[in-house]
């Protein structure tokens, strides 16, 4: 003031020489943000007289609140019908208040629509400043979706990812080479599944339809898990549908695909995660999304098996049901706009729902048929039924009032946030946010990364550390009428038919993979075939022309067979038992097919015989008409796929390892393991009797089935020298106990 008065200011007199000049002091700025100079938004300038600064520090402790299990009989198709009640189309959400108390729900409205006129940016910004779940973010996973499942996972004591029954014991047995199955629909980019890849590896089976189009899988970003895992399906036209769930073509389409790939047992659980952008009327976003929710869970009635469960949105015909707010006692991780989203997971799916989920179905029917029109379905269920059941009723109000006085706290400490852009949420890395990671999830806290790309020879050596490189160049022994006396231990002895050269394949992730016949010499070379392996995978192969008809119908196509294997997607089985690791390889080959993708060449394991049942083999064999060969029968074997290729001989492969040989107890009538060195017996797989993968390979014998061997009735030229079916198989009778 006072340089102002050496410049001729007097009070209330402005500057300039006949005092023109402003009289009062010049304001601070108040914009805010990127805002214009002088925009005020709307509800900003008020109060909305709530305390959000009472709420306890969050903890990453959840409890899960069951709700009891529904005492109501399941309805039958008769008193269904009656159920839909269609109206007016409802476009207001005020007057909902049946399951929430009036002043709650338009509080939350209040809180909500002051957000309306805020920019997105500065809504974001506010929103991570005030809510320290927001700095979780995906972690090394594809985004923040993935989060969500490993909490839900976490809190439900992984019941997903490692499934148990009611009495606690596991439902998915290892040792019975089982799968575990789950879908994953309206996922895009597939967050969700993501993370189930992640913690079962290549143990899990996943099925997923999505919307086609900006939000449709993305499979190449899986960084952290391996997609090929993984089967996209789209309903109606298979990989070529749109993925709309509300089309009725489509959950059938979807249900009937996913029921013949799990021999008609259906997925152990699904997610759905369906949602889209209701921009300018976010307070109706439960009226506007109520089909698809309806059709997601149609969906999980539809593929679900029975006393299995899954994370959707809605209530009845399970066991148990929960309410899940995640990762969060303010806002969720998906929260827009002031938006707060709820799961609610249900477990032990009851039979007999057939006709539930013709009645849903039938309902999906009707919604689209009113779907531009002023009427709608505005009734699924009767008032009186939910209400009859008093203590899911009350569960159901209780839980929606607790989570509305959550979110309104919310909305006002954001609101807070975008009125001081300098306030922050004072977040130390002991806080209970960080701990979710490795205490809580046991997700490591690590960066997204790109997985390094590898040479094929660089990586074979990484995965075989331990195996001499030599191994892999032996060849098998001739089966003659002198090696033949090796057998004589029928029982330590399996056999598969041969139908061309063994090589080893090397997967590298998607279509990078690669095949080398052994030899130190000769190099990995990329396979010139259509399919997918997960990376870090190493097989014993052959590739075979499989043919399926006869004559001018006939058809042609390369498979991978596969004869053993040594790493699965990083695995290491090499120690394993032959017999275990084939159920492994059976396993292996249902997680990686992709039957909705005929034009990918397919993958099979070898049949595998004990040899004391070699006689099955040849039932298997005949003479058929094969393309090229100027119509001379040709001997074929038809395997369990109704395909059949031109067989080139037989492997025999030792199961059991040195000094080991398995034996038959006549008094106890089952076989035993006996040690001719020690004289040791035992009915007990010995772990030490176990033949690795080095073992089987480089003693493995070979019969080949060249010309001169007679191994199939209608083959009249016998060359005495060589071994011919009747020769084999009286040596297998003479030596079988």
């Amino acid at each position: 003031i006072q340089n102002s008065a050496k410049m001729g200011f007097r009070e209330g007199e402005g500057l300039g020489k006949y005092g023109q000049g402003r009289k009062d002091i010049v304001e601070a700025s108040n914009q805010k943000g990127r805002r214009g100079f002088g925009l005020t938004l709307k509800g900003f300038d008020g109060e909305l007289n709530i305390d959000w600064q009472d709420e306890p520090e969050p903890s990453a402790y959840e409890e899960v609140d069951w709700c009891l299990e529904c005492t109501t009989e399941i309805p039958d198709a008769q008193e269904l019908k009656e159920w839909m009640t269609v109206g007016k189309r409802k476009m207001v959400i005020e007057d909902e208040t049946e399951f929430c108390n009036e002043e709650l729900l338009l509080n939350v409205l209040r809180c909500k629509s002051v957000f309306d006129e805020l920019d997105g940016e500065e809504m974001r910004r506010a929103r991570t400043r005030s809510n320290p779940y927001e700095m979780i973010r995906g972690v090394f996973f594809l985004n923040r979706a993935a989060m969500k499942m490993a909490n839900m996972d976490h809190v439900f004591d992984y019941m997903f990812t490692n499934p148990k029954d009611f009495q606690g014991r596991p439902l998915i047995k290892e040792r019975d080479a089982e799968l575990l199955y789950f879908a994953d629909v309206c996922a895009g980019p597939g967050g969700f599944s993501e993370y189930v890849l992640w913690r079962r590896k290549w143990h899990a089976k996943g099925f997923g339809m999505t919307l086609k189009g900006p939000n449709d899988f993305k499979l190449e970003d899986f960084y952290s898990a391996s997609s090929e895992l993984f089967e996209p399906y789209y309903g109606e036209g298979g990989i070529d549908g749109d993925g709309d769930i509300t089309r009725p073509e489509n959950i059938t389409a979807f249900r009937n695909f996913v029921l013949d790939n799990t021999d008609h047992k259906g997925v152990h659980f699904l997610m759905a995660d369906g949602g889209f952008s209701v921009e300018g009327q976010e307070n109706l976003q439960e009226i506007l999304s109520k089909q698809l929710m309806l059709c997601q869970f149609l969906m999980a009635l539809s593929i679900v098996r029975t006393g299995m469960f899954y994370p959707s949105i809605l209530f009845l015909f399970f066991k148990s049901v929960a309410g899940k707010l995640m990762v969060s006692k303010n806002l969720n991780l998906n929260c827009l706009s002031g938006i707060l989203c709820r799961y609610v997971v249900c477990k032990g799916l009851k039979l007999g729902i057939d006709d539930v989920r013709e009645y849903l179905f039938m309902v999906n029917i009707r919604l689209n048929q009113l779907r531009n029109s002023d009427v709608d379905v505005n009734l699924v269920v009767p008032l009186n039924v939910i209400k009859d059941d008093q203590d899911f009723y009350d569960y159901i109000v209780q839980s929606n009032e607790n989570h509305c006085k959550i979110q309104i706290k919310a909305l006002a400490k954001i609101r807070a946030f975008v009125q001081d852009t300098k306030v922050c949420v004072n977040v130390q890395m002991n806080n209970p946010y960080y701990q979710l990671f490795e205490f809580f999830f046991q997700i490591p806290d690590q960066a997204r990364v790109a997985p390094s790309s590898s040479d094929p020879k660089s990586k074979f050596f990484e995965l075989i550390q331990g195996t001499d490189i030599d191994t892999f160049s032996y060849k098998p022994t001739p089966l003659n009428s002198s090696t033949l006396e090796k057998i004589r231990q029928v029982f330590d002895y399996r056999c598969m038919v041969s139908g061309s050269e063994q090589k080893f394949l090397l997967g590298l992730g998607k279509s990078q993979i690669y095949t080398w016949d052994g030899r130190q010499s000769d190099r990995w070379t990329k396979l010139d075939l259509k399919t997918e392996l997960p990376r870090d995978t190493l097989l014993s192969v052959e590739i075979v022309h499989e043919l399926k008809g006869e004559g001018k119908a006939q058809r042609k196509i390369s498979a991978i067979h596969i004869l053993d294997v040594l790493v699965l997607n990083g695995n290491d089985v090499r120690n394993q038992h032959f017999n275990q690791r084939i159920q492994l390889a059976e396993k292996f080959v249902k997680a990686v097919s992709k039957p909705s993708r005929p034009d990918m060449n397919p993958i099979r394991v070898k049949e595998v015989y004990r040899l004391e049942e070699m006689e099955k083999i040849f039932v298997r064999l005949e003479m058929k008409v094969i393309k090229g060969s100027g119509g001379i029968p040709r001997l074929s074997y038809t395997g369990r796929d109704d395909r059949h290729f031109v067989p080139t001989g037989l492997y025999i492969v030792r199961t059991v390892n040195d000094p080991w040989t398995m034996a038959y107890s006549k008094n106890f009538k089952r076989k035993f393991f006996f040690n001719k060195m020690t004289n040791e017996s035992t009915f007990d797989l010995p772990s030490e009797s176990i033949a690795p993968f080095h073992v089987c390979h480089y003693s493995r014998l070979f019969w080949e089935w060249g010309d001169g061997v007679k191994v199939h009735d209608s083959q009249k030229r016998q060359d005495p020298e060589k071994l011919s079916k009747e020769n084999v198989l009286s040596f297998i009778q003479a030596h079988y106990p």
